[in-house]
């Protein structure tokens, strides 16, 4: 083999490690999922005698957080997104069935539906959610600003009999992206929490 074959070879070889290195150093992407929360079923267990059809959504988020990957803070005016930490599912469906499992749990549910639904569902009261903010800061904290709303689920027409606009904020127990999912899925619980308490006073 002479030299130019030699040297060809070499820094093909080279080329060929530095490609595999780089590979076996990139980390694998993760999924996550926000969760519903289970305690003491207080509310549902006090008012047994009111079993409710509820419909979830539309749920709405920013055009930031629609994307797969999760998105974090790190200044007031600057966000960052990870590419090799994602969402299992779109965001807003995601919300729309935590809600759903959570407030399953909270109240005596008739018939519960995510959005959309068919036209036959009973629903007697329509839940709206506006995600204002859904990010945090790693080690920090998680941060959920809504305005949701709760509406006869038996016709649209009729305006809102609940307007509110909710802040939730949970500390993350450590500075990694499971820590902060789960501190959303508690802040989600809180929430969830609020609109149960809505429908009881309004079936009062």
């Amino acid at each position: 083999m002479n030299r130019l074959s030699s040297s060809l070879l070499g820094l093909i070889l080279g080329i060929l490690v530095v490609a595999l290195s780089g590979c076996a150093s990139t980390p694998p992407t993760r999924f996550f999922v926000l969760s519903s929360t289970s305690g003491p079923e207080e509310m549902r267990s006090r008012e047994v005698e009111h079993c409710f059809g509820i419909g979830i959504g539309p749920v709405k988020i920013p055009e930031y957080l629609n994307q797969s990957e999760i998105v974090t803070r790190v200044t007031q005016n600057e966000v960052r997104v990870d590419e090799f930490a994602k969402w299992a599912e779109p965001l807003e469906n995601n919300i729309s069935h935590t809600l759903a499992e959570n407030l399953s749990s909270l109240l005596c549910i008739r018939s519960i539906a995510v959005f959309p639904w068919k036209a036959q569902t009973p629903i007697d009261y329509r839940i709206d959610v506006d995600v204002i903010q859904m990010d945090g800061m790693l080690g920090g904290s998680a941060l959920l600003d809504v305005s949701w709303t709760i509406s006869d689920g038996t016709d649209r027409k009729k305006p809102a009999l609940v307007t509110k606009r909710s802040t939730y904020r949970e500390p993350t127990t450590a500075g990694d992206y499971g820590s902060l999912v789960s501190a959303q899925s508690r802040n989600l619980a809180s929430l969830s929490r609020a609109i149960a308490e809505a429908i009881l006073q309004l079936s009062k």
